[in-house]
């Protein structure tokens, strides 16, 4: 009997992570304009890609959330090539968040304090559905989550942990019901 349910879980598991790996979250395809675009840090491509969404007029202002506390206003406006009245205006660097979990508590404080009803997500497609997740637990019903992820090509030990984080934010996320 113990043998047959841990061949089940297991199996459970397998097609679970297959599913994960094989079908990553894609870039939004449609041209739909929201309040704000929210872009964690931590992966490679984020970032330009949140600077486009302001740009393309997508979102009329960004929260860079998890940045590390010894980055400035002026070094990151050096980095990515952004103009100083833009930065002003439109870019917020969050230094409070750690994690993901954290990201998403940043992201609801600044949602709330900036009025936001609709947000563009911008990170990494393996992060993708644990990100919205913990960042649709964190925001009230009434805001709207754009999922734009950034194309990437993780190997197995980062789709790897990435699925059994997931799996973990899920089971946080019921025990928080």
């Amino acid at each position: 009997m113990i043998r047959r349910l841990f061949s089940l879980l297991f199996l459970v598991w397998a097609i679970g992570f297959l599913w994960f790996a094989a079908s990553l979250p894609q870039p939004a395809t449609a041209r739909i304009t929201t309040d704000a675009v929210i872009v964690p840090t931590g992966g490679a491509g984020r970032i330009p890609r949140g600077l486009a969404v302001l740009d393309q007029g997508l979102a009329a202002k960004m929260l860079v959330s998890g940045v590390d506390l010894e980055v400035k206003p002026g070094e990151f406006a050096a980095e990515f090539a952004v103009d100083p009245a833009q930065m002003e205006c439109c870019i917020t660097l969050g230094f409070a968040a750690v994690d993901t979990r954290s990201n998403a508590a940043e992201t609801a404080k600044w949602v709330a304090q900036n009025e936001v009803r609709s947000l563009r997500l911008v990170t990494t497609d393996w992060h993708m559905r644990r990100a919205a997740g913990e960042i649709e637990r964190a925001l009230p019903d009434h805001v709207t989550v754009i999922r734009d992820a950034v194309p990437s090509q993780p190997d197995f030990g980062t789709l790897f942990l990435e699925y059994h984080k997931l799996i973990a934010s899920r089971a946080v996320g019921l025990a928080d019901l």
